[in-house]
């Protein structure tokens, strides 16, 4: 077996980039960790601008023909990915697991699948994909959607395969070129997703996987002349660094940056409901950047919603991920393990109190922690912590409900409990959010946009604003007063 293979509880990963079709190793590397007990998986190879410029330059050479390839022709391979995928769910699911330390259940019948039919989603709308004509003064206008180019895209570590393909997906339908850069913190199953892209007949150089660590290579991606779409997701400032550096080219953006997002819980709510999918946002130790960490709860039920929140998320069990009766793993670095119990101590001095939680566990878990007591302004309900850390304010109407609501720089989501649809309209119009959710949580259909208001991003995805984006729209008007037909 190659020096550049590693074996991961029994499955096979490269740890190379995947450029222009071939396996290409670097002469510098990057240690990848598990979190679920800090063990050595490999080393990955680390990328640098020159890395960096070949996958652009690999992308761009393949660009022409892809672009040309019919549409059929790019579903059906984009189908034969996800069969791909299908087939090897359960090596996926555990590599994944042991690399980002989210829940093995959860790998096998949610996000796997999901990643399956990310491809199948878009496949399929792609052949869908349709303007009807309209008529201006006697003239036909026609909407075409023209392949954009090379797109760069740079993902998270939260769920690194199925926020990878929601972006991949999209882009290859499109007709686009890409190159992933996957995160340093969960880089494997993107190699693995390079090896059956290739095995559905993918042409070289239409997917290119890179690897990086730090800064080096993201900068040479994102401000390289030749990429025509840039899509992150991941924090405020480094989507910042990514704008100004994508500036010079006037490259367009999608980006996705998380949030602080609100879960509002009124007296005439159903209260179990409320407070179960409330304890489900400890999901993924709380990495999930949809997650209604502030909980807003009117005054009149705070009591009773906080005493059976509390016993319910007292009985979740924290532990090895790829145990069957885990429901919170680890969380995903030391680093960040540090940052969220920052947040919490710091919250604590401040005056809060810790009703659940408050402190570290074994390794890199960290406690299901409530907090109370929190000021408005405060670090804690202001700052996204990324981490198994929720908060709780009350209110006493919807004006307060819904001042306490929008009273961040964020706006990715929110979600409303209330047995008054007069209300729930109410409401959800005054909300700043991307995704508003009522009475249910994380219902996500792929043909709604997705995307955040203020610092929660710039620009929607799914269905056919991702056609949007990483096309060139374009408009044909045409006056059937000019033709001279011969024939």
């Amino acid at each position: 077996m190659s020096e550049h293979i590693i074996t991961v509880a029994g499955v096979a990963v490269d740890t190379r980039h995947w450029i222009g079709g071939e396996r290409v190793a670097a002469t510098q590397t990057f240690e990848d960790v598990s979190p679920i007990d800090g063990s050595t998986i490999g080393d990955i190879s680390r990328g640098t601008a020159m890395e960096a410029a070949a996958a652009v330059a690999a992308a761009k050479a393949a660009f022409p023909a892809w672009a040309a390839t019919s549409r059929a022709e790019r579903a059906r391979i984009l189908h034969a990915i996800a069969d791909g995928v299908e087939k090897r769910i359960e090596a996926l699911a555990i590599v994944e697991t042991i690399d980002n330390g989210a829940l093995l259940r959860s790998h096998r019948r949610g996000v796997m699948p999901r990643v399956a039919h990310n491809f199948r989603f878009f496949a399929d709308w792609l052949l869908s994909l349709e303007h009807e004509d309209f008529e201006t003064r006697g003239h036909t206008n026609h909407v075409s959607w023209d392949p954009a180019g090379p797109c760069v895209l740079i993902t998270p570590w939260n769920a690194p395969l199925m926020l990878a393909t929601w972006k991949v997906a999209p882009a290859l339908a499109a007709g686009d070129t890409v190159v992933l850069k996957p995160a340093e913190w969960s880089p494997l199953t993107a190699s693995l997703l390079a090896d059956i892209a290739a095995e559905a007949g993918l042409p070289a150089g239409v997917l290119n996987v890179v690897q990086g660590y730090g800064s080096e290579i993201g900068d040479a991606l994102t401000s390289h002349p030749d990429v025509r779409r840039i899509s992150f997701t991941g924090s405020v400032p480094t989507a910042k660094r990514i704008a100004e550096s994508a500036a010079a080219n006037l490259t367009p953006l999608s980006l996705e940056l998380g949030g602080k997002s609100p879960l509002l819980v009124f007296a005439d709510a159903d209260l179990d409901l409320a407070v179960d999918l409330a304890v489900e946002q400890y999901d993924n130790a709380g990495q999930v950047c949809l997650a209604g960490t502030r909980l807003l709860v009117e005054e009149a039920v705070v009591e009773e919603f906080t005493r059976r929140f509390v016993e319910k998320a007292s009985a979740l069990k924290q532990g090895d991920p790829r145990d069957e009766a885990t429901d919170i793993g680890p969380n995903i670095h030391p680093r960040q393990l540090e940052k969220i119990d920052g947040f919490v101590q710091r919250a604590v001095a401040a005056g809060a109190r810790a009703v659940i939680g408050g402190h570290r566990g074994d390794g890199q878990y960290y406690a299901p922690t409530l907090l109370t007591g929190v000021a408005q302004d405060s670090e804690i309900v202001q700052e996204e912590v990324f981490g198994p850390v929720l908060t709780l304010q009350t209110f006493t109407d919807e004006e307060e409900a819904v001042l306490l609501a929008n009273g961040t720089r964020f706006g990715l989501a929110a979600t409303v409990f209330t047995g008054n649809r007069e209300r729930a309209e109410r409401i959800t119009a005054r909300l700043v959010a991307g995704t508003v959710w009522v009475n249910c949580f994380f219902v996500r259909d792929l043909q709604a946009p997705f995307g955040g208001s203020r610092l929660s991003g710039v620009g929607r995805e799914g269905g056919t604003w991702s056609f949007d984006f990483y096309c060139d729209v374009k408009n044909t008007v045409t006056t059937p007063s000019g033709w001279r037909n011969h024939g």
